[in-house]
Parts: C-alpha cells; structure tokens; sequence
C-alpha cells in the first residue's frame, strides 16, 4: 500500500500551488478568496486513495453444526486488476491447497462452491475445522497481494457414550464407574443415573460417592446393599440432545465361606505338612542333613571318650604296698 505520509504531502503541494494561484489575482477580494480556498482543502484532504489490493472478511469466526453448510467470506476491492486471482489454503500440520487455480482440491472438489472470493462448504465434517485463508492476487496493482484468516470450528453432538459398570461388587469394598464421549465438541459433561434417578455432584455428608462431571468417574469409597440397582451415564454439550448410553446393572454381594472349598485348603495344607516332616526325617536318617550329621558326628565322640573312660577305671588295680621291700637306705 503507498504510504499515507506521501499521499499528505502530495496533497499539500497542490494546496500550496492553490493558494499561490490564488493570492495571484489580486482582482477579487480577501473573503472571496477564504471562501474558495477552505472548501478546496478539505475536498483534497478527503479524497479516497485506492493504491493496492484489499482483503476483508464479514466473519473472522464461524461456528456451525456438523453436516450443515460452513460460509466463509472474503471480499477484495482492487485498484486496476479486473480479473484477479483467488485462492484460498487450510493450515494445519501443513498448508493444503483448499481452491486453486480456478477449481477445488482434494475433499473439496464437489462438495464446495465460490461466489467472487467468499466459499461456501456443504456438509462440513469435524476433520473440515481449522484455518483457513483467503489470498487474493492483483497483478496490475502497487501491492499486489491482500489476504485475510477465517476460523472455522465445526460443532459435534453428543454421541452415546461408553459406559464401564462393575457387574458385582463385594459389599464393604469400593467400586469405580467410567463414562466417556470422545466425539462431541465442545468436549461433554457427563451425569450418571441410579435406577432413572439423577445422582448428586455435589460433596453432600450423606452420600458414600464422588462424581466427577468432566471425566464421567463415579467413584464409591465403601459400597453398601442401597447401592446395587441400574446405573447409566448421560453426555451432554449444548449442540444437541444428551445421549446416554444403556443401563447396567451393579451387583452387592456377601461375603460368605464356602465350607467344601475351606476344607480342601485345610486338608492340603495338612497334607503339605506331613510331607515336609517325612521329608526331613528321611533326610536326617540318610546323612543328608548336615544337622543331624553334626549331631551324630557330636554324639559318637561323646560316646568313645565314655567307653575309654570306663574302661580305664575298671582295669586298673592299685599295688600291694607289703610287696614293696626296703633296698638301700638314704641319708641326708
């Protein structure tokens, strides 16, 4: 676009020509002269300018619901081109060409029309939301290009959600319940029910469980014989009807002793037992058990010093003493 610091001055120049012009005739009055030299200036001060190509758009944001019919405007004003050149590119990971050279691309050959620069898209999918641009090209103009954004988000409605419920649940014990719709956008709230009727959010004294609307987990700390009935989960988003998803049914169940189940544990673990004592007494008579080796080995010991001993106190026979005989005498 020219600068509008030049486009002043230019306009200045002529004003200064005007008022030399004017000052020149010195056969018409001083008021004549006012009268026609303010009026002059203010029709040069606001003349339009149109040096380039300009681009611009109705609706920055556009919001429909899936499978309706998406409007994206775009309006340009040129300075010379006649026949200007109109493309318009979605961005995402990549830029994609959406229109042409003249034609549309890809998905959209068929399913889109053009009217001037503003493209009309019909039956608008959740995977057709993004950015789009609009670029339009003038050849013949100062600034030859002008292009302008347009944010198309496509709305999903609910869809019925999956629901994951516990078929039983040992009373006393906690239980989870999941609830979880990935296609609606703007993303859902979820709500459970318990035999049709609607469960609090809230943290209320009285109630044993926590729901959390934005994940769908309904969460029980200590489950109880009341909680057993139908639960079924409800996504709701605001562009369309709440879709829920079928009942189930959640279970509370006694703990009870299965009487021949306990005592076949007991009677293995008897069993279990028995077999580990035979085990170890045959390890102990063979040797293997290096307790009983060193017991044994303790004992033998024990055993032969008793024997020598015995038999030492019983051999032995002290002397006469009037076998011995006097030999020889001493003196000191």
């Amino acid at each position: 676009m020219r600068d509008p610091l030049n486009n002043v001055a230019a306009r200045l120049t002529v004003l200064f020509d005007l008022a030399a012009g004017l000052t020149a005739v010195t056969n018409l009055k001083m008021s004549t002269a006012h009268i026609l030299t303010f009026p002059a200036l203010l029709m040069l001060l606001y003349i339009p300018s149109s040096d380039s190509v300009t681009v611009t758009t109705s609706k920055a944001k556009v919001e429909v619901h899936e499978n309706t019919n998406a409007v994206l405007s775009c309006e340009f004003k040129t300075e010379k081109e006649t026949n200007p050149r109109v493309e318009w590119k979605k961005r995402g990971k990549d830029v994609s060409y959406v229109y042409f050279d003249g034609d549309f691309t890809g998905s959209f050959k068929g399913s889109a029309s053009i009217n001037g620069a503003t493209m009309t898209l019909r039956g608008v999918t959740q995977k057709d939301s993004g950015v789009y641009h609009c670029e339009v090209t003038a050849r013949h103009d100062k600034i030859k290009l002008g292009e302008v954004t347009v944010t198309l988000n496509v709305l999903v409605a609910p869809h019925a959600p999956s629901c994951e419920v516990p078929e039983t649940v040992m009373r006393g014990f906690s239980a989870e319940l999941h609830c979880k719709d990935k296609l609606s956008v703007p993303t859902a709230t979820y709500s459970w029910y318990k035999d049709n009727k609607p469960l609090h959010t809230s943290n209320l004294p009285e109630i044993n469980y926590t729901l959390d609307p934005k994940t769908g987990t309904l969460k029980f700390k200590v489950v109880s014989k009341s909680d057993e009935g139908q639960y079924r989960c409800e996504a709701s988003n605001g562009v369309g009807a709440p879709k829920s998803c079928a009942g189930r049914h959640m279970k509370i169940t006694e703990f009870e002793l299965n009487m021949p189940v306990v005592i076949a544990i007991e009677v293995g673990a008897f069993l279990f037992l028995l077999s580990c004592c035979v085990a170890i007494c045959l390890c102990c008579r063979r040797g293997c058990c290096c307790c009983c080796c060193r017991k044994n080995k303790g004992e033998t010991k024990q055993s032969y010093f008793f024997a020598l001993f015995s038999r030492t106190k019983t051999s032995y026979n002290p002397p006469d003493p009037r076998r011995y005989k006097h030999t020889q005498s001493f003196v000191l």
